[in-house]
């Protein structure tokens, strides 16, 4: 686990970006934290790192964007869902274990179903910023977050 302090949105973009570049398919990353603490803006900018061109909105209402890039985008907004059975009717499975990277906002709403291995990330509001702690499950997530914290 590691902590970053983040001082403003154009720190939060750097880091998605260049965490974008480490991400392969197949890739989960799982964002939880404070509304309007940047889950979104450090998608987009994974998303710019992805060679997606479309503008990244969040999907708060149809649960899942696809987005075509160097490899597919799958960007979860799980917000709205009433129980993590509901993710099964959207054909979850299929985007986890599919040649895209998923990004999945809000994903403690969702945890008994995420696979064993992912990179979970906090944003939280901490004093005049942002404090991001990087949580990896497995060794190529842990792989990932050294790369990231060098």
């Amino acid at each position: 686990m590691k902590n970053i302090y983040l001082n403003n949105d154009q720190e939060t973009r750097e880091i998605g970006f260049k965490l974008g570049k480490l991400l392969k398919p197949g890739s989960i990353v799982c964002l939880i934290g404070d509304l309007g603490a940047g889950k979104t803006t450090m998608t987009q900018s994974l998303a710019e790192a992805l060679e997606v061109d479309d503008y990244i909105t969040s999907p708060t209402f149809t649960i899942v964007n696809q987005y075509e890039g160097k490899m597919p985008l799958y960007h979860f907004d799980v917000y709205r869902i009433g129980c993590s059975e509901e993710m099964y009717d959207i054909g979850f499975e299929e985007y986890i274990n599919g040649d895209g990277v998923c990004i999945i906002e809000w994903a403690n709403i969702i945890e008994d179903i995420l696979p064993d291995e992912y990179l979970k990330i906090e944003l939280n509001y901490k004093d005049m910023g942002r404090e991001m702690t990087l949580i990896p499950y497995g060794e190529e997530y842990e792989k990932i977050v050294e790369e990231l914290t060098k």
